[in-house]
């Protein structure tokens, strides 16, 4: 059974560790936790308890789900993550936690955030394009947060930096519902 056709029992959320400025983006976090939840989905995530990271694990607890948190030593301090996995692994470093994430999960979703979401992003469709993984991916793209990254792929595309194919690699929904669509969820 390929990876792609295995049915989806762990999902990697790639979100800031703060809040953003704007409610929706919590919101949506705390209405992807949920649906995981009442789906019997785990949530695989970078183990923080602050911001949308936070929002989202509590959100999953709260709803009986379950929570894998993976997080390198030297943030355990700054993260302040307590309480916030069922299960909890401490890695040596960044690389080694999104090694550990990627491994886990079966696929992935990116809400708002910074520098740490987008180098996860990117990592995950560079594997997914070298033929590393096939998992799905699917952005949640809240109030067009992300219009200009999904702008950047298609004039990618049309400059010939990528083709069609690796365009399809990640799937854009402007809901959890349309989350759940792309990553055949629903």
């Amino acid at each position: 059974m390929s990876e792609q056709s295995r049915p989806v029992r762990w999902v990697c959320v790639f979100c800031g560790a703060r809040p953003g400025d704007k409610a929706s983006y919590a919101d949506s976090a705390h209405a992807l936790g949920e649906v995981l939840a009442e789906k019997g989905i785990g949530l695989v995530y970078g183990a923080s308890g602050l911001g949308l990271m936070g929002v989202l694990a509590k959100a999953v607890l709260d709803g009986g789900g379950d929570v894998i948190g993976v997080i390198p030593h030297h943030l355990v301090e700054r993260e302040q993550m307590a309480g916030q996995a069922t299960q909890l692994y401490l890695v040596k470093s960044m690389h080694d936690r999104k090694s550990l994430m990627y491994r886990l999960a079966d696929a992935f979703v990116v809400l708002p955030g910074g520098y740490g979401s987008m180098d996860e992003l990117m990592e995950t469709l560079t594997w997914s394009k070298l033929g590393l993984h096939e998992k799905p991916t699917a952005i949640l793209n809240v109030e067009g947060y992300y219009d200009p990254l999904i702008q950047w792929f298609d004039r990618a595309r049309e400059s010939g930096f990528i083709d069609i194919k690796d365009r399809e690699l990640v799937q854009i929904a402007d809901s959890v519902e349309g989350v759940l669509k792309a990553l055949r969820l629903d």
